[in-house]
């Protein structure tokens, strides 16, 4: 099953799909739709939570560590969805006033620039934070606290992964758009 990519005009989204953009899109956004059910999981843990803490004055820090995983998780697949869809927070007082060729060429340095070497740096330092997590067996230090805390370490680099296949899905967008348009 296929999900279907937003429908975007081409006032908000001028750039013309690459092979590639419209798998990496398509496949980002669908993780999107299904890693958006993790706000209603979470919503439900801190109301189990707070009931347990203020009602029956019984704090749970497995429910605690359990918020702040799946908090990490849905946060960092939602980065990548939020790129892929161009929901992401600009400084569109700015970008409105520029022509789509101005605003492709910074989106262009943009990503070369600024994204993709960010996005490198956190995948370069997070796999051996990862991989020591996993070596050692770390587990949390609190009193029940949840074990296999190399799972939610490992959430950084695949968030950051996905981040980084979109922002290539998107810069084949803007080099298609700048570089291979038939219509100048």
């Amino acid at each position: 099953m296929t999900v279907p990519l937003p429908k975007n005009t081409p006032e908000t989204d001028p750039y013309p799909h690459t092979r590639f953009s419209r798998w990496v899109d398509t496949v980002l956004v669908s993780l999107g739709h299904i890693t958006a059910w993790i706000w209603l999981l979470l919503l439900v843990v801190i109301v189990v939570n707070v009931t347990l803490r203020y009602l029956f004055s019984e704090g749970r820090i497995e429910l605690e560590e359990l918020q702040w995983h799946l908090y990490t998780f849905g946060f960092l697949t939602a980065i990548s969805y939020a790129y892929s869809v161009d929901a992401h927070i600009r400084v569109d007082v700015l970008r409105e006033r520029w022509s789509l060729t101005t605003r492709a060429w910074i989106e262009l340095y943009g990503i070369v620039l600024l994204l993709l070497p960010f996005v490198i740096l956190v995948l370069w330092a997070s796999v051996p934070f990862v991989v020591y997590s996993y070596e050692t067996g770390e587990i949390s230090e609190a009193p029940g606290g949840l074990p296999y805390r190399f799972l939610i370490k490992l959430i950084l680099p695949v968030g950051f992964t996905l981040l980084f296949l979109g922002a290539i899905a998107r810069l084949s967008r803007v080099m298609t758009y700048l570089f291979f348009r038939h219509d100048r």
